[in-house]
């Protein structure tokens, strides 16, 4: 046990003090990395979900509008028969226009008119979620090639590459940071 520990402290003396004032960057650049990459999932998730959505408002206007059509076939069919003007037929007619205007405006908020306005919603949050996770990960991005220029410069012990780390670790964490209060 004492010559582990006498190991232990002649290493300490030997080991050179730049890798040491190196190694407290890079664990902030990991941490902050892990962070960024937390909200880069979460933003890819957002992404998907809407996406999702908005496909499903689709399919169901598409849907809607395919029974609208129908109607409106059937509104032809009657309108050009030979007994256009009886009432029975008259009356299956405003049923008929009744139901395509409840296709195309529902009151419940189910009508095309609601489930378009809806879909665009979710495009533009789709949209700013693709956005939001393409920005995280040009920070991600940088965030792994500062790390990798500080290890590089413990081992070559270049300054320049340190002070590189730090500049593209910083700009990477800004962005990062600004991505998650949605500036960028």
């Amino acid at each position: 046990m004492e010559r582990a520990h006498e190991t232990i402290e002649e290493h300490a003396h030997h080991s050179d003090p730049s890798a040491r004032r190196v190694a407290m960057p890079v664990s902030v650049l990991a941490a902050v990395l892990a962070l960024t990459e937390i909200g880069g999932k979460s933003s890819q998730n957002a992404y998907l979900t809407n996406h999702i959505a908005l496909s499903d408002d689709w399919a169901f206007y598409q849907a809607r509008n395919l029974r609208a059509s129908v109607r409106e076939i059937e509104i032809a069919m009657l309108s050009s028969q030979p007994n256009a003007q009886d009432t029975a037929v008259q009356t299956r007619i405003k049923e008929a226009e009744a139901y395509i205007t409840r296709m195309r405006d529902d009151p419940k908020g189910v009508g095309m008119k609601q489930l378009a306005e809806k879909a665009h919603e979710q495009e533009a949050e789709r949209d700013e979620a693709a956005h939001r996770y393409h920005n995280y990960e040009y920070a991600v991005g940088g965030l792994e090639i500062a790390i990798v220029l500080a290890s590089v410069s413990v081992i070559t012990r270049i300054k320049a590459l340190t002070i590189g780390a730090a500049a593209v670790g910083g700009a990477a964490a800004a962005m990062s940071l600004g991505v998650a209060t949605h500036l960028f």
